[in-house]
C-alpha cells in the first residue's frame, strides 16, 4: 500500500502534490489554489516543471540581487560549509561573523557601530523595536509609544506588525498591538502640518521611537518621498530624544542608487534593520545595527539590563559568508555600472509610460520602477490577478501590488532581458 502511494505521488506534478499539505503565505487558497512548480533557477531565469522560463523581474522579493545561484556567492558558501556550518552565537564567535561586522560598519552610515544578528526582516524590526523600548527602560524612563507612517509595512511578527499600517495584514490582530500613532508621509506641502502633529503626539505621549521606510514604502505600492522632506521628521525626532529606526530591509544594498537609502538623508538613524539582499537571497539572515550610545545603555552589572533577545541561527556562519560575498560583489565596478544602467533605463521607460492612457503615475528610484494603473475596483481586485497571469504567460515574473506594477530586477539583468520586461508591461496594458 505504501509503495502504491509513493508510486502515485511520483506521477503527480509538483503543483498537484503541493496542494495536499502546503499552506502558502500571502495567499487565499480558496480562490487561488495553484502554485507554479519551479525546478531550477539561474541568473535572472526561473524554470518550471514543464520547462517554461520566466525572467525574475523582482529578484524574488528583492533578495536575489545578483541573480539566482550566483557562482561567486555559492563557491564562497560551499567553502564555508566544509569548515563550520552552525554554532550558537551566545557563547561563541567566528571569523565570518566578525568579518561581516567589520565590512558592514565600513559601508553603513557613519554613526552605526554595533551589529545584532536575527533571522529575517520581521525579526530585524522586532529587535529594533525592543532595543528602543529597553533603551529607555534601562534609563528608568518608561516610553511605550511609537510613531510610524500611514500605509507603512515592517513585517509580520507582533512588534513589526504593530508599526505596520496596512489593515489587510493586521485586521484580526488589532487588539493585541503596541501603541502606535501614525503620521502622513511628508511631501513638501504637508511638512508643517506633520510637524504640528508630531508636537501634539510628543506632548501627550511617551514616545520611544519613530520607524520608517526611507525614501520608498514597499508594500504600499512603492510609494516614494524625498530625502529633504523625510529629514524634517527625523530632525524633530532627534531634537526630542525620539529614537529613529530605518527599515532598510527592502531599500538596502543598492536598490535606491546609494548603498543604503539613509545615505541620501542628512539625519542618520539610530537603528537600522537589514535583510533580504543582505545574503543575496541564498539563505535567511537579518541584522539590526545601532549606535554605540544605544549599545552602551545595555551595559550594566545588572543582568536584567542586558538585551535578552536571541535567534537560534543568529550569525550562522554560512549565512555570514554569503553576506560577505554579496557585499564584495555589490561594491565591484561591474555591479555599480549595472545599477547605473538599470537606473537610467528605468527613467527612460518611465518617461515613455507617463503618456499611456491607462497609467495614472510613474515613479523611479534607483533600480525601482513603479507604475500605477487606473482602476475603479478595489486595490487588490481582479485587475491585479489578470496582470499577474498575463505577465507569467509572457514569461516574466512580476507580482503587482494591487494596481501598481513594479520592477526590482537583479543587477545582472541583461539589456535584452530588461527590454523584454518593459515590452511585456506595455503588452499587458493592452490586454487587461
Amino acid at each position: 500500500m505504501l509503495k502504491e502511494v509513493q508510486h502515485n505521488e511520483e506521477k503527480m506534478t509538483l503543483q498537484e502534490r503541493d496542494k495536499k499539505h502546503l499552506w502558502h503565505p500571502l495567499k487565499q487558497h480558496q480562490t487561488h489554489p495553484n502554485s507554479i512548480g519551479i525546478v531550477k533557477a539561474k541568473g535572472c531565469i526561473l524554470i518550471d516543471e514543464y520547462g517554461n522560463e520566466y525572467i525574475d523581474a523582482i529578484s524574488s522579493w528583492y533578495t536575489c540581487i545578483f541573480g539566482h545561484c550566483n557562482d561567486f556567492i555559492t563557491s564562497r558558501v560551499y567553502d564555508q560549509m566544509q569548515r563550520l556550518d552552525q554554532i550558537m552565537f551566545s557563547d561563541f564567535t567566528h571569523e565570518p561573523a566578525v568579518k561581516l561586522s567589520e565590512e558592514l560598519i565600513k559601508i553603513l552610515p557613519k554613526n552605526q557601530n554595533r551589529i545584532f544578528f536575527n533571522d529575517n526582516g520581521s525579526t530585524a524590526v522586532e529587535a529594533g523595536i525592543k532595543m528602543a523600548l529597553q533603551y529607555y527602560f534601562n534609563k528608568a524612563e518608561k516610553r511605550t509609544t511609537f510613531i510610524a507612517f500611514e500605509e507603512s509595512f515592517h513585517g509580520d511578527t507582533f512588534g513589526a506588525m504593530s508599526v505596520s499600517g496596512l489593515s489587510v495584514y493586521n485586521g484580526p490582530f488589532e487588539d493585541f498591538l503596541i501603541d502606535i500613532h501614525r503620521i502622513p508621509v511628508p511631501n513638501g506641502e504637508n511638512n508643517n502640518v506633520i510637524l504640528e502633529q508630531l508636537k501634539e503626539i510628543n506632548s501627550t505621549q511617551k514616545v520611544a521611537g519613530f520607524i520608517y521606510e526611507p525614501l520608498v514604502q514597499g508594500a504600499a505600492g512603492m510609494k516614494m518621498h524625498k530625502a529633504e522632506d523625510l529629514d524634517v521628521v527625523l530632525q524633530f525626532c532627534k531634537e526630542n530624544n525620539i529614537l529613529t529606526i530605518a527599515d532598510e530591509v527592502m531599500t538596502g544594498f543598492g536598490k535606491t542608487g546609494n548603498l543604503f537609502a539613509s545615505d541620501e538623508i542628512a539625519t542618520k538613524p539610530d537603528i537600522i534593520c537589514l535583510s533580504k539582499a543582505l545574503t543575496a537571497g541564498l539563505v535567511p539572515m537579518s541584522i539590526t545595527s545601532c549606535t554605540e550610545e544605544i549599545y552602551s545603555a545595555f551595559l550594566s552589572n545588572d543582568i536584567a539590563k542586558g538585551f535578552f533577545h536571541c535567534h537560534t541561527y543568529a550569525a550562522n556562519p554560512i549565512a555570514c559568508r554569503a553576506a560577505l560575498a554579496s557585499i564584495e560583489l555589490l561594491q565591484s565596478k561591474e555591479i555599480q555600472e549595472s545599477i547605473q544602467f538599470i537606473t537610467e533605463a528605468n527613467k527612460t521607460f518611465a518617461e515613455h509610460m507617463q503618456q499611456h492612457p491607462k497609467v495614472t503615475s510613474v515613479r523611479t528610484k534607483g533600480i525601482i520602477l513603479a507604475i500605477d494603473l487606473q482602476t475603479n475596483a478595489q486595490r487588490y481586485g481582479t485587475l491585479r490577478d489578470k496582470l499577474l497571469k498575463t505577465f507569467m504567460d509572457k514569461g516574466v515574473f512580476l507580482r503587482p501590488l494591487g494596481n501598481t506594477i513594479y520592477i526590482q530586477p537583479p543587477y545582472i539583468i541583461s539589456k535584452q532581458q530588461l527590454e523584454k520586461v518593459y515590452k511585456t508591461i506595455e503588452e499587458a496594458l493592452e490586454i487587461v
